[in-house]
């Protein structure tokens, strides 16, 4: 504790902070800010760098010491957001998945969604069946590497090329094949928006999962996406209702609630930790804004608990889609250059440094950072609830049926894959420990795939836990030392409690003076009732009245007079 608040008292005395930024290329961009910049302003430092203008889909994510992801909120100082000492490192991401990407109006736009899609396809988050996996691997192909030329090209080459987080040798063939025959002549503008058409019809396009549990006990994932509040569970949709259904989310503590059907808990689940289960909150707050309303001015301000006095509060301060669309059809520009970035055919994972000030290299660098899933990740198939879900293997299928069928409002559970939902990306925390670079170095020249605990820390900016490391439920590792974090935890629930007191005591305090004035009114009026005549005939209320009551009436009285005869002047 000492130290935690030691590191915070120096780090507001410094004026200035150095931020770094990872981009969707992964390339970084790094810049200073001052100590009370808010969120906008690096946001728009970003978009400017970036020559964008459809910059509602997106925002900036980091994780903070706990491990825990967030959005940078762009109304609130950054500083005060970092729970981390300087300098800081963030993510740009997609944060609002557009229904129709391919439909977008600047290909800048569209380039920046295609690269974040492809993320999401590489670690799992979006799922489809053989035949579209091939279609959009070659789509990625056509747009990064060109037409096949068999000089480049040879046998085999699309074996080097990780796009998915396991392949077969069949699907490597099939996707050789519809590069080399169906997509020759397409501009890497139509293979992306051909790959963009091609995933946004899939079921878990614009899927951010949130690892919670139900009330059985049952891992499941929460998600938000342009059409509506998902969860997977084993290879099954089990739950899907469109924003005009939900009409409240709420959260206490680890527990999360879904409100529909004129207010009634249709859903709860359980989120690791208290954090983690504001965080899904704010999420869905944000995103059922985005989507639902049709103007930012009816964005309120949302309470997490029933109590005015008691639970968090939170408002979305962004544009809403309806409104994105409209600004969008309003660009008129010439199209800004830009410079894609290759891909590199490296099934190994490079060991992961702080990249140089952007300005000062080429665009065209670029590095790629490939995984695996880890082994241990905790597997939806041994869901005592879930479907018997069988391998992937050499062709087949592992993903959903069409659109149409998926938006059916009376079909809630849809089978949307043959094996178990498990993205690797949303599910295991960012550890922490230090030797990280000997870590990633020692696993590039052994020739081990990169774990997931290193694509975490490449967009966390933290270092790395060894590989002994084991994770408990809540995200957090064994290694780390369980003193600080119960000390910590409860410094925190004592602080939660306090502030709860004094809320209470506030609240009591106003609705005490409310009554007292009104009581007070009443005993001046001219209502002749048995208790307020009591009341005016004791002692304290005549003393009350002739030297209180009175002079303050007269006192008002000529004021309004006064502000009467300067009303009547003018």
């Amino acid at each position: 504790m000492l130290s935690r608040f030691m590191s915070g008292s120096i780090r507001n005395l410094e004026r200035e902070y150095s931020c770094t930024v990872r981009l969707l290329d992964d390339t970084e961009y790094t810049c200073t800010i001052q100590r009370d910049a808010k969120g906008q302003y690096l946001f728009d430092l970003i978009c400017h760098h970036l020559n964008l203008l459809e910059k509602d889909y997106f925002g900036i994510r980091y994780v903070d010491p706990d491990k825990q992801r967030h959005w940078l909120e762009f109304t609130k100082s950054i500083s005060k957001q970092m729970k981390s000492q300087p300098p800081f490192t963030m993510c740009l991401r997609v944060k609002f998945y557009p229904p129709e990407p391919a439909a977008l109006k600047e290909e800048i736009t569209r380039y920046l969604v295609f690269l974040q899609i492809k993320r999401d396809l590489y670690h799992g988050r979006l799922l489809c069946k053989t035949s579209d996996a091939a279609m959009l691997a070659a789509h990625i192909l056509q747009a990064e590497i060109g037409d096949y030329d068999p000089g480049k090209h040879p046998e085999g080459y699309s074996s080097k090329f990780q796009f998915f987080p396991k392949h077969s040798e069949k699907l490597e063939r099939r996707i050789a094949d519809i590069h080399k025959t169906e997509l020759i002549g397409q501009t890497p503008e139509t293979s992306e928006r051909n790959f963009l058409q091609k995933a946004q019809m899939l079921e878990t396009y614009g899927v951010d999962p949130h690892p919670c549990k139900d009330v059985s006990g049952n891992p499941a994932f929460l998600a938000f996406t342009p059409f509506g509040f998902v969860v997977l569970q084993g290879n099954k949709r089990v739950h899907f209702l469109k924003w005009n259904e939900v009409t409240k989310l709420k959260f206490e503590g680890k527990t999360f609630h879904v409100y529909a059907n004129q207010k009634e808990i249709i859903l709860t689940y359980f989120a690791p930790t208290p954090e983690a289960c504001k965080h899904l909150w704010k999420c869905g707050v944000e995103n059922q804004a985005f989507y639902k309303l049709d103007k930012s001015s009816q964005v309120r301000t949302v309470s997490s608990s029933n109590l005015f006095f008691k639970g968090s509060r939170f408002r979305y301060s962004g544009r809403v889609a309806k409104e994105v669309m409209e600004q969008s059809a309003k660009i008129k520009r010439e199209p800004p250059e830009i410079h894609r970035a290759g891909l590199v055919p490296s099934r190994s994972c490079p060991s992961i440094t702080h990249g140089p000030r952007l300005s000062s290299v080429p665009r065209t660098r670029r590095r790629a950072v490939h995984i695996s899933i880890m082994e241990g990740l905790e597997s939806l198939r041994d869901s005592a609830h879930s479907t018997p879900v069988r391998s992937v293997s050499h062709g087949d299928s592992f993903m959903p049926r069409s659109r149409s069928q998926a938006t059916d409002a009376s079909e809630r559970t849809a089978v949307i894959s043959d094996e178990a939902y498990s993205p690797s990306d949303s599910v295991l925390p960012t550890p922490v420990a230090e030797h990280s670079m000997e870590l990633a170095a020692s696993r590039q020249i052994n020739g081990a795939p990169c774990s997931i605990e290193e694509e975490k820390e490449s967009e966390a900016g933290t270092p790395m836990q060894g590989e002994g490391g084991d994770f408990g439920a809540d995200g957090r590792s064994a290694h780390e030392g369980a003193g600080g974090d119960s000390a910590l935890s409860e410094v925190e629930q004592v602080n939660k409690f306090v502030l709860s007191v004094l809320r209470l005591l506030l609240v009591t305090i106003g609705l005490l003076f409310v009554l007292l004035l009104l009581l007070i009114i009443l005993t001046e009026s001219d209502l002749d009732i048995a208790f307020l005549r009591d009341i005016r005939q004791t002692p304290e209320f005549e003393q009350f009245h002739y030297e209180y009551f009175c002079p303050l009436r007269r006192w008002f009285a000529c004021k309004l007079r006064w502000v009467g005869g300067l009303l009547i002047n003018k």
